[in-house]
């Protein structure tokens, strides 16, 4: 998927809300809610780094190669690098709440299979 195309929530997965705040070629910043039990599911971007600021709520977000759980509260954040498998998960029983900065380079959704 690329910028021009439709976004991954419409087309690849359902959570709550995704708010575009800022969408140029190299760079991209949402705020993204999430239900309890919601996610993002196993993907990966091919140039850019996904940078996560917990807002609200509590948020995990899973690694693979390295295999991780980084566990975010308010406050806290988190970086994933370029080309890094991730899944996003709501691990609270409140709805949770991140802004979302990609970037730099272009923008792609590598789904991967669920069962990783």
């Amino acid at each position: 998927m690329n910028q021009s195309g439709p976004h991954p929530w419409e087309t690849e997965y359902t959570i709550e809300a995704t708010e575009i705040i800022a969408d140029a070629p190299e760079l991209r910043v949402l705020r993204t809610t999430l239900a309890p039990g919601q996610f993002i599911p196993w993907h990966y971007h091919s140039e850019i780094a996904d940078h996560f600021f917990c807002l609200e709520g509590y948020l995990n977000i899973e690694t693979q190669a390295p295999k991780a759980v980084h566990s975010l509260a308010p406050g806290d954040e988190c970086s994933v690098p370029v080309r890094m498998a991730h899944r996003v998960l709501n691990v609270g029983a409140l709805q949770c709440r991140f802004v979302l900065v990609q970037g730099v380079g272009a923008y792609d959704y590598c789904a991967l299979p669920e069962a990783q």
